[in-house]
């Protein structure tokens, strides 16, 4: 069977090693965030590494918390900390496949800066065959003087693996 022609199954695993690629941040951002609640805060994508992602909220009068003062709402904050954390596990992954936040703690140590965009970067530091485990920070300019610090886990769904 040395010059046998791959089986039918193999075949398909060909075809499936062929079709899998990298998962890509900066490619798959203006999709992931042009859509749905990422699209209507202008999540921004601005860098990643194997196993992190930084996104940004840019500040905008209708996110405002209060009306006294110009600082982004905790809300968007958390989507933000939310989606970049979501990329991050696609990061270290390598593809793009279907989870779901199981927790996301998000500890705010102060008000972002009046006017100021803030960036999220999160990274995706264990995975198992069924969860993945992040952590990250927000802040608006300054890492060493951080918004928020954020940790979280997210699952597979659908029966999937991680």
């Amino acid at each position: 069977m040395n010059n046998a022609e791959p089986t039918s199954s193999s075949r398909g695993e060909n075809v499936q090693d062929a079709r899998r690629t990298r998962f890509d941040p900066a490619a798959a951002a203006p999709l992931l965030l042009s859509q749905n609640h990422g699209g209507w805060l202008g999540l921004r994508y601005r860098d990643h590494g194997p196993d992190w992602a930084e996104l940004e909220l840019p500040w905008r009068a209708d996110l405002i918390g209060e009306a006294s003062r110009d600082v982004l709402a905790s809300g968007p904050i958390v989507s933000l900390m939310d989606m970049a954390s979501g990329m991050s596990v696609w990061v270290k992954m390598g593809e793009f496949r279907a989870i779901a936040t199981l927790d996301l703690r998000v500890d705010y140590m102060r008000p972002s800066k009046e006017g100021a965009n803030v960036i999220g970067r999160a990274e995706c530091y264990r995975l198992t065959n069924s969860a993945a485990f992040v952590r990250g920070i927000a802040h608006d300019g300054d890492a060493d003087d951080p918004v928020a610090h954020i940790a979280g886990s997210f699952m597979a769904i659908m029966g999937q693996r991680l």
